[in-house]
């Protein structure tokens, strides 16, 4: 496809180029696991600047990643220019468990990997509290203690 329009000489806007090519999946995608009290969030974001190309907040206990990595103009007028690589923006948006504190976040770029550790929050025990039901009206049923009528 990409040939057939660098061919014709049509001048495609580049998410449309990315469309037709089969590229309409813009979301980042993630690995995620627990590791004790830490969750780690790692993405493949090869070629990005992480001091100006991704953008990482916490809002309303959602952890937002919003990417961007951009063609170089200079190579894609170079002669048999040819790229499968993928430009453009991505993000992803992952739930997080309630409380965890921004502070905790601690954010790193290594080998075109971007890896998040976020410190969870300490987990009480869930507590179980017993609702009794009453029966009400009815055949065989008995009022409850207390209700209009005893």
């Amino acid at each position: 496809m990409d040939n057939f329009l660098r061919r014709g000489g049509l001048e495609v806007p580049e998410p449309v180029r990315r469309f037709l090519q089969g590229e309409s999946d813009f979301s980042l995608r993630i690995e995620q696991y627990q590791e004790g009290d830490t969750l780690v969030v790692r993405a493949d974001l090869p070629g990005i600047d992480p001091e100006t190309d991704v953008d990482i907040s916490i809002v309303d206990d959602t952890l937002h990643i919003d990417a961007r990595r951009e063609e170089d103009p200079e190579r894609m007028d170079k002669k048999g220019y040819r790229s499968e690589l993928r430009y453009g923006e991505r993000s992803r948006s992952i739930p997080l468990p309630r409380g965890v504190n921004q502070d905790g976040v601690v954010a790193t770029y290594e080998d075109g990997v971007l890896e998040l550790r976020i410190q969870l929050p300490e987990q009480s025990e869930p507590q179980t509290t017993k609702v009794r039901v009453v029966r009400t009206g009815g055949r065989g049923a008995n009022p409850a203690p207390g209700a209009p009528g005893n």
